[in-house]
């Protein structure tokens, strides 16, 4: 009997024990990003079965926990790649708002001083001063749309080397979410246990890749996950990964878009399916603005 109730008090302490090292980690961790907090789940021993009935034999921790919600991050990461988006379009919409509708150095100044020299030497023909007061307004205006030109055609090539960097950090974010996927089947397989900071690096991994380009996870019985974009090209499976490749389009060479590699080669993928994200943003904005912004500059 005393064995049993020195035993009792041993596991109680044990409990007690991992108890205080979970909080003392919780605590360390308070500023790491992506970290959630943990705990110990206790469960009962087994009793020993006596003339009397089954005696307690006090209790264990039987996993420790982290206090994580999917539908939360799930939520959290949607209006994340949706910020990131706006915010990717918003940028780069501003900069041609700030040229086209400058009242200085926009186009509707210049085309309103070249009208009203037109009128002017309407209501004067003979006038030598109106004359060359159109020629020169002429003049002004017709260089002001060759710099507007000039100005689209930097932020078309600005576009291009920004997918281009956008792509680097994609796949290393997608080869660091495959590493920490066999990390996690090796602990796994080890000690039955959850990994808890593992998953905390992948999830923040996740997020972190979420902002550049819009993802959907699925998980696996074996804890890991796989990685998908668009509509559900292959980016991680489990621990094999699809580099993603910036390249010229195949409508037009002088657009960069991307591209998943696979046995075959790289290929393309169609911008609108890239959605979400800094990455997606761009594209959305060269697609929906930028082109139209030009169409319409080359008409007029």
């Amino acid at each position: 009997m005393g064995s049993g109730i020195f035993s009792i008090g041993v596991s109680a302490v044990q409990n007690a024990q991992l108890g205080l090292m979970t909080t003392e980690h919780n605590i360390s961790n308070v500023n790491t990003p992506g970290y959630n907090r943990q705990r110990i789940i206790q469960a009962s021993n087994p009793g020993v079965l006596t003339g009397s009935g089954f005696v307690g034999q006090g209790a264990h921790v039987s996993t420790i926990e982290r206090m994580y919600s999917s539908f939360i991050s799930n939520q959290v990461n949607r209006a994340q790649t949706n910020v990131s988006e706006l915010e990717s379009y918003s940028v780069e919409l501003g900069q041609i708002n700030n040229m086209l509708a400058d009242v200085n150095a926009g186009l509707s100044p210049a085309m309103k001083d070249f009208f009203t020299g037109v009128q002017k030497v309407a209501s004067d023909p003979a006038s030598v001063a109106s004359r060359q007061s159109m020629v020169s307004s002429a003049q002004a205006m017709v260089a002001r749309y060759q710099s507007l030109e000039l100005r689209l055609g930097q932020q078309y090539e600005g576009v291009n080397n920004q997918i281009q960097g956008y792509v680097t950090p994609i796949n290393s974010y997608s080869q660091q979410i495959a590493n920490l996927n066999q990390s996690i089947i090796a602990a796994e397989s080890s000690i039955s246990q959850p990994p808890n900071d593992l998953y905390d690096q992948r999830d923040q991994l996740v997020s972190d890749l979420n902002k550049l380009v819009k993802i959907t996870t699925t998980s696996n019985t074996d804890g890991t996950i796989n990685v998908f974009i668009g509509n559900g090209q292959q980016l991680v499976t489990r621990t094999q990964v699809s580099k993603m490749a910036a390249m010229a389009s195949s409508e037009d060479t002088s657009r960069i878009t991307v591209g998943l590699s696979s046995a075959a080669g790289v290929q393309e993928l169609s911008e609108s399916i890239v959605t979400g994200g800094s990455l997606g943003g761009l594209l959305g904005f060269r697609s929906q603005f930028l082109d139209r912004t030009a169409n319409e500059l080359g008409r007029v």
